[in-house]
């Protein structure tokens, strides 16, 4: 595909946007993305070295701050297809999906048009290649966005096979199975089950289900799960055990899974353990502070009853000594209850 050199891509905004496109620049990833989670016949006939990566984004200036894509295009039976994956990595579901990706598929057409010589533009037998768009979206929220976008236009049902459409393929992180996931077995699917944690004991127990899996891993493969670690997984952990994590990451070795998974247990134990002993400390302080009020509270309570008894041996008015006092109508009256007696 020609690349006109004026949409080259900008970094990511995002961890996730960062970690996502490092995992699916890689040929063999993204293949294994299509054939874990995608069941169509065509998808079987893929081959690695069919695939080739196309270093240009074709998100739109306005969105170039807030999304992220990845484009391939292959040969499959003598006709070229082009994949485009839009990275929706936010936490709330976009029901402007459908229109989105079709201007970011008329860029991709128009790119193409226009870099094609006009005198075979011209020919009977010049077609567009077709492009199949999919979204990418690890939200907690379920995906209710239209994935048909004949259905997002209004009337559709009037217009039987007049009007334009086309689906999108979806791939939902969070929706996979837990069992699925792991008996796939490969990077892919092993950085969806780690995408699903929601905080960093269940991110630590899922590694420990992965050992097995991350210790088949060649070098590459070991590599990209690190890397996905060290971009997104580790925004998942505190502030202060970031720099740790970094640490144990730089440090770990292929075959050396065990070893990283307790390095990382030990940190949040150590962490824990800290965070504990502040709040202890912090508590015993605050004891401290209430009880010194507790007491000030109780001797200037003291005082004021024993103000209340003096004037009323002198027999000043109840309402004169609740308004001298602050003590409340009930209390003085007990308290002159008290001195009758």
């Amino acid at each position: 595909m020609p690349d006109r050199g004026k949409t080259s891509p900008k970094p990511p905004h995002h961890p996730h946007d960062k970690g996502y496109r490092q995992l699916l620049t890689n040929k063999k990833t993204f293949l294994e993305l299509l054939q874990t989670f995608v069941d169509e016949g065509w998808v079987r006939e893929i081959k690695e070295d069919d695939l080739t990566l196309v270093n240009k984004s074709y998100v739109l200036q306005d969105f170039s701050d807030k999304e992220a894509d990845i484009v391939y295009r292959m040969r499959l039976g003598g006709s070229e297809i082009i994949f485009y994956v839009l990275l929706e990595l936010q936490s709330t579901v976009d029901h402007t999906m459908p229109f989105r990706l079709l201007q970011y598929m008329v860029e991709i057409w128009r790119d193409i048009y226009q870099n094609t010589p006009e005198k075979e533009r011209r020919r009977k037998s010049f077609k567009l290649p077709p492009i199949v768009p999919a979204v990418l979206y690890n939200g907690k929220k379920g995906w209710t966005a239209h994935q048909s976008f004949r259905k997002y236009q209004s009337g559709h049902e009037q217009f039987p096979g007049r009007l334009l459409d086309f689906s999108y393929i979806l791939f939902d992180v969070v929706r996979y199975s837990e069992e699925d996931l792991h008996r796939a077995a490969n990077v892919v699917s092993s950085v969806f089950y780690l995408d699903q944690t929601v905080d960093s004991r269940e991110l630590v127990a899922r590694l420990r289900k992965l050992a097995d899996v991350l210790k088949e891993m060649d070098p590459e493969q070991f590599r990209q799960i690190i890397v996905w670690l060290r971009n997104v997984i580790k925004r998942k952990l505190p502030g202060p055990l970031q720099k740790e994590i970094d640490r144990v990451l730089d440090e770990t070795e292929l075959r050396e899974v065990e070893k990283m998974i307790t390095n990382i247990e030990r940190s949040l134990d150590e962490m824990q353990k800290a965070a504990e002993a502040r709040g202890m400390e912090k508590g015993q302080t605050k004891g401290k502070l209430e009880g010194k009020l507790e007491g000030k509270l109780e001797g200037k309570l003291e005082g004021k009853v024993e103000i209340a008894r003096v004037a009323l041996k002198e027999g000043l008015n109840v309402d004169m000594i609740c308004k001298i006092t602050g003590l409340s109508l009930e209390t003085v009256l007990e308290l002159k209850k008290e001195l009758e007696n």
